[in-house]
């Protein structure tokens, strides 16, 4: 049961990091994108591609809490 705890662990931190790192590239590309077109718009782009970013992370490290407080 520990080995499947830990196989379980590394499966739910592998997804997570791949799901949070295609959302911000994705994110990335779009922004850079949306200024390429309008480079004035750059400043009001900023914020909440930042905001967003960090969201992400965060959802990224949600699973890495949990697998070590489940082990």
């Amino acid at each position: 049961a520990e080995g499947l705890k830990s196989l379980a662990a590394g499966l739910a931190l592998g997804i997570a990091a791949f799901g949070a790192a295609f959302g911000q590239g994705r994110a990335t590309a779009a922004a850079m994108e949306s200024i390429g077109r309008n480079p004035n718009s750059a400043d009001r782009i900023f914020t909440p591609l930042v905001l967003g970013l960090a969201l992400m992370e965060a959802l990224a490290l949600y699973p890495w809490v949990i697998a070590f407080l489940k082990m």
